[in-house]
């Protein structure tokens, strides 16, 4: 249980560097996309609500949004779960630290829409949170290197 929650732990730290690869790479394309002649308006915004994709790497934005509504709250909540069936020292409460900074992550992301300004607290807690899952995993690794039982070899010279 303890490599499952390093590895979930461990997860939810990728997850949030490529969030952050996604949201830059959709927002290098559009510049591009602006630099290139294109119009960012109203009129865009609704043709990319009804399915169209004006430059290639909107994609990002996609990518983005679905891993940040759907797959990092699923990780998150699945290192809550293992965190409570493995029961070792500290693994709860980083565990619920990380779920916490997930669901302020997501709220800030859609409050962010209609209030800009909270775009500033989305990036900064997305590296409370990747700080915060890595310090689980460095955690659970810790332990694991300590509960491992000491051995002793034959034929050692003590």
């Amino acid at each position: 249980m303890r490599t499952t929650y390093r590895v979930l732990a461990a997860l939810v730290c990728v997850l949030v560097a490529f969030q952050a690869a996604f949201h830059v790479w959709a927002m290098s394309g559009m510049g591009v996309w602006i630099d290139d002649g294109g119009v960012l308006d109203k009129a865009t915004g609704d043709a990319i609500g009804a399915g169209e994709q004006p430059w290639p790497e909107l994609t990002g934005m996609i990518l983005h949004g679905m891993s940040g509504m759907f797959v990092i709250p699923v990780v998150a909540l699945s290192l809550l779960v293992v965190a409570l069936v493995a029961r070792f020292p500290g693994a709860v409460p980083r565990a619920v630290l990380v779920l916490g900074l997930v669901v302020a992550q997501v709220t800030l992301g859609l409050l962010g829409h209609s209030m800009p300004w909270l775009g500033f607290l989305h990036g900064i807690n997305a590296l409370m949170l990747f700080t915060a899952a890595f310090t689980a995993q460095r955690h659970a690794a810790r332990g694991t290197a300590a509960a491992a039982p000491v051995r002793e070899v034959v034929g050692a010279h003590r």
